[in-house]
């Protein structure tokens, strides 16, 4: 399914798109925990996930399902671990390490 060229411009925005929405779900859960509030984060995580499903059917439409997933996950963790960082959390030794490898792993699986 693949044809060669792992990441283009297109693929790149819907990885991007696909991973912001998880991190944004993420950190919105996060935030629903905190606060109590739940009806309007509610409303925003199901148009967040409706974003995502769409973006990675398209992409579904252009790579393997294993590039796809690779490719988000290691997108998302990176936009975990830098909020995570701006929110002022501190993170082990072993976090950043495991954020590491899934990079690692995604450089290694577009190779």
């Amino acid at each position: 399914m693949c044809d060669g060229y792992f990441l283009t411009s297109s693929r790149v925005f819907l990885i991007l798109l696909a991973a912001a929405g998880y991190a944004l779900a993420a950190i919105l859960m996060k935030l629903m925990a905190q606060s109590g509030t739940t009806q309007p984060i509610l409303a925003l995580l199901v148009v967040f996930f409706l974003v995502i499903v769409l973006a990675e059917v398209q992409l579904l439409r252009q790579m393997d399902l294993s590039n796809v997933y690779i490719a988000i996950i290691a997108a998302e963790t990176l936009m975990v671990l830098a909020y995570a960082v701006w929110a002022g959390e501190t993170l082990s030794a072993r976090e950043i390490a495991g954020g590491g490898l899934v990079i690692a792993g995604t450089i290694l699986v577009g190779a």
